[in-house]
């Protein structure tokens, strides 16, 4: 049987993203002002991991031996962070491609943020790892980075930093990527709804809080 309280409890939405795509940042924003136009509607974010690149090494690569690599010219980097800027302004993200100088492996970066679950700051660590490697251009893959960010939204840096070096929860890190790939998650950011409805992409604001609201509706308590 069902708890009555159920049917009042928050709806999840579960966020797959990774912190070193833009358009997952840009998808953040989005979402933002889908849920400010659903007041009525009390929702729980859950931040699900997501690997761009695994072969990235685990120090990192050069961003810009990384990116001629994966787009083979310049100009079509420049093209692509033109568009990415573009889009980026109008959610007021003031994207600093120049900044970056290495492309990290995320691994770390996504274990942060399961433990940042603990103090019921996934969407403020989320949000501080976006804007520290896409505004400030912040080495992602030095632990000295993640323990200040840890410290930055209320956790504990010693803590961090003692567990940083171990391969604690890199497992159960490994697994949730694996689970949203059978889900069918190819690309990121992807927003599972209520865990029944799946949106892919940085959708527009409208096309998130219809698929919320329509969630929302066919909720069976």
């Amino acid at each position: 049987m069902t708890d009555a309280s159920d049917a009042t409890a928050p709806m999840p939405i579960d966020i797959v993203s990774d912190v070193v795509c833009p358009w997952c940042f840009i998808g953040k924003r989005r979402l933002e002002k889908a849920l400010a136009t659903l007041p009525d509607i009390p929702v729980t974010l859950r931040w699900q991991p997501f690997q761009l690149d695994p072969t990235i090494p685990r120090e990192g690569k050069d961003r810009q031996v990384y990116l001629m690599e994966k787009f083979g010219s310049q100009a079509r980097i420049d093209e692509l962070h033109e568009q990415i800027a573009a889009a980026g302004a109008g959610e007021g993200i003031p994207f600093a491609f120049d900044r970056i100088t290495s492309s990290p492996n995320t691994l770390d970066c996504h274990r942060l943020v399961l433990w940042s679950r603990a103090e019921d700051a996934q969407t403020e660590m989320v949000e501080r790892l976006f804007n520290l490697y896409f505004v400030e251009g912040a080495d992602l893959s030095r632990p000295e980075t993640l323990i200040k960010a840890a410290g930055d939204v209320g956790m504990m840096p010693d803590l961090v930093a003692e567990l940083l070096p171990t391969d604690a929860d890199m497992e159960k890190i490994e697994r949730d990527i694996a689970r949203a790939q059978s889900l069918g998650v190819t690309g990121v950011p992807a927003f599972i709804i209520d865990e029944r409805f799946i949106v892919m992409g940085a959708e527009k604001p409208e096309t998130l809080a219809a698929a919320i609201r329509h969630a929302s509706e066919t909720k069976t308590g």
